[in-house]
Formats: C-alpha cells, sequence, structure tokens
C-alpha cells in the first residue's frame, strides 16, 4: 500500500524544494508533512560532532520551554550520534527509526529520554541524515506521540521516498542562501554568488547566468554554453547533465536519490552540479515564468581564504601548514603545492599529514570537503 498518493507526493516534494527559494516555509513544509508521518513534531538539527554543539537550523511545532531545555541534553545526544552504529554508518537517506534502530535499553537510559522524551509523551521519531561529513551531521526529524504508537511501515515508505529530497533541498540551501528572493532582486542576489547558478527553461536554454557562470563559459569548463543551451565541454558527457534537467523538470516526485547531482570533472578539475527543480513548485515563478530548472555548479578551488584561515586558527596550524592548506584550497595536487611553495615532497608530505591530524580526518579528499563546508555560499563585496 502506497504511504500516500502520487498527487500528495508530488505535493510535498514541491514544497520542499520551494523551501531552497523562500527558507521561511519550512516551518508549514515540516507540518504537512508531519500530518502524513502522524508526528506532532519536526525539526532540521545540525549537530557538532566534535564540539558537542547543535544549531536548530528550523523547527515546527517545538514549545519553548522544552526546545531551551533540549540543550541541556546535548552532549549525551551527541555521544548517543557518535557511539551509537547506526549515526555513524547508516545509509544516506534511509530513514533512522529510534523504535527499530536503535536499542532500547541503551537510549532509555539516558537523562534525555528520562527527563525530555519520557515527560513530553514522546515514543518515536522518524529521523534522516541530510548532511554528514567528518565533524558534522545534519539531521531531519520527526517525532510521534505515545497516543499513536511507534512508526509503522508506512511512515516509514514515505519518508524513504522524502529523504533525497529534503537532503537536496538542504545541500543547494549550504551553497546559496536565497532568502525570500524576489524577481527584481534576481541578478543582483545571484551575481554575490561564490558557485555558479544557471537557471534554464526548457530544452537547456538559459535563461539567466551569474558572473561566476559566465566565467565559466568563458573559460569552456566546467560547464559551458552552446547556442544559448547549457551543456557540458565534451559531446560523451553532454547527456549526462541534460538528462539530469530533463528529470528535475518533470515531476520532483519522480526524481531519483542521486538523480540531479552530476560530476562534472573535465580536464582534471572536480566539479559538481546540483539541479533544483522548479517546474512543479508553488514559487517557481518568483525567479522567472519559464523557468523549469536552477542549476548551481561548485568546484574545487572556490574556497575563499577565510574559510582556509578560520580552519587554520582552529586546528592551531603552523605557519607552514597554513601555507600548504592554501595551495591545497585551490585544487593543487601535494606535489604542485610542494613546487610552489619551493620545498621538498618529504616536508610537504610531513605537513600533510600533520594538518590531517590536526583535523581530524583521514584523507585529503575529506580535508577538501571540509574546506569547503565551511567556506561562506556568497562572495564579500569590497
Amino acid at each position: 500500500m502506497e504511504a500516500v498518493g502520487p498527487e500528495r507526493l508530488s505535493y510535498l516534494v514541491g514544497a520542499v524544494y520551494d523551501c531552497v527559494i523562500e527558507p521561511d516555509r519550512w516551518p508549514d513544509t515540516m507540518e504537512e508533512i508531519c500530518s502524513d508521518l502522524d508526528c506532532i513534531i519536526s525539526s532540521i538539527l545540525l549537530v557538532d560532532l566534535q564540539h558537542s554543539r547543535h544549531r536548530f537550523f528550523k523547527d515546527w511545532n517545538f514549545d519553548p520551554y522544552w526546545r531551551e531545555k533540549n540543550e541541556e541534553y546535548f552532549p549525551e545526544m551527541t555521544e548517543l550520534y557518535r557511539r551509537a552504529p547506526p549515526a555513524a554508518t547508516h545509509a544516506i537517506d534511509e530513514p533512522l527509526v529510534l523504535s527499530r534502530n536503535i536499542p532500547e535499553d541503551v537510549f532509555s537510559s539516558t537523562r534525555y529520554y528520562r527527563e525530555w522524551v519520557k515527560p513530553q509523551g514522546i515514543c518515536d521519531s522518524v529521523q534522516s541524515i541530510v548532511l554528514r561529513n567528518p565533524g558534522q551531521m545534519g539531521v531531519f526529524a520527526a517525532l510521534r506521540h505515545e497516543s499513536r504508537g511507534v512508526a509503522t511501515d508506512r511512515e516509514i515508505s514515505l519518508m524513504r521516498q522524502l529523504a533525497p529530497h529534503i537532503r537536496r533541498a538542504i545541500t543547494i540551501s549550504n551553497l546559496i542562501d536565497l532568502k525570500a528572493l524576489e524577481t527584481q532582486a534576481l541578478t543582483a542576489t545571484l551575481d554575490h554568488c561564490a558557485v555558479g547558478v544557471i537557471v534554464v527553461a526548457r530544452d537547456n536554454r538559459i535563461l539567466h547566468a551569474n558572473d561566476a557562470a559566465r566565467a565559466m563559459f568563458s573559460a569552456g569548463s566546467p560547464v559551458c554554453s552552446v547556442n544559448g543551451r547549457l551543456s557540458i565541454p565534451g559531446s560523451d558527457r553532454a547527456h549526462v547533465l541534460a538528462n539530469a534537467i530533463t528529470l528535475a523538470q518533470q515531476d520532483e516526485a519522480t526524481i531519483e536519490a542521486t538523480g540531479t547531482d552530476v560530476s562534472l570533472g573535465h580536464n582534471g578539475e572536480p566539479a559538481v552540479a546540483h539541479v533544483l527543480p522548479l517546474a512543479c513548485g508553488q514559487l517557481h515563478t518568483r525567479l522567472m515564468p519559464q523557468a523549469t530548472a536552477a542549476v548551481f555548479v561548485t568546484r574545487a578551488g572556490l574556497a575563499p581564504p577565510c574559510a582556509v584561515a578560520a580552519l587554520a586558527e582552529n586546528f592551531k596550524l603552523t605557519p607552514a601548514e597554513t601555507r600548504m592548506l592554501e595551495r591545497l584550497a585551490t585544487g593543487a595536487t601535494l606535489a604542485e603545492a610542494a613546487k610552489a611553495l619551493a620545498i621538498a615532497a618529504t616536508t610537504a608530505r610531513t605537513h600533510l599529514s600533520r594538518i590531517l591530524s590536526k583535523a581530524g580526518v583521514a584523507r585529503q579528499a575529506d580535508l577538501i570537503a571540509l574546506i569547503h563546508c565551511l567556506s561562506p555560499p556568497v562572495r564579500r563585496s569590497l
């Protein structure tokens, strides 16, 4: 049996993507989702696993007293996320259900359960991981009251259908904060974005490209404009982006979990395109009447100096290690960084090893991902 009908699912998914354009719509959208999940409270929580801190990105129906009191138990909650196997290894987009995935004796023994969960009559939660990197986790959570019982297969199935769309909406929101974007402010707003943003109509026809995207067109990488249509350099790859945009232009509910995230690697330059569906949401005309999708292009080398400086200060890097990090953040290989800094390859490897250790990551790729997580989505005015 379907969790909800196709029209209702399409409406919910469209509402989720509308939240990228207008973030203040999240509480209303969460209420709609909770009505189908039979839940009473919902939140999108950003968890700092390294420092046991958290921040409510958005929430719905939280009693102010219990919302504030929640902070008292967060170190304990962070430890639960850190040591419970599901938190570290649970598949992205697969619902994490309290009653099914976390041992009851582990959870019921916590102060958080005794003093926060139990007094409110909460008996279960249905969660989805929307962001995960070595030091941070983003969680969409919906809580159920004991009067309704624990989550059933129906609610879990619905969360499974919604999870990739919620995750994608949060991912794009991290790239650009559109904040109640109005049509007349479109050009000014998008031109301040550090990522390339291209708004397209049917057949990949470009309606608008911001400054960063136009620079990519001029360079011919990682995306290009061919007769006014968005494409990828090299005919063997062009169909990949075209298919993703076509998929996004259809009913959002039919988009597969990874159907609109496209690798754009060209000439050794790592880049990714995230495609935001605009065809069916209620707010797409706020951008442009003909807009059917917005493509956000991010690539290595976009990390600004402030992100590197923040990491260097946070992890107490030496001046030499900071210089190495600055080179790596622009997409340079270890050998290229060593040459630019006029140091031996062995010294460069030592610097990298110490940076990785201080940052708490195991690989250079994880280090670069951490830099980009800290990068602001807009350019600062000079």
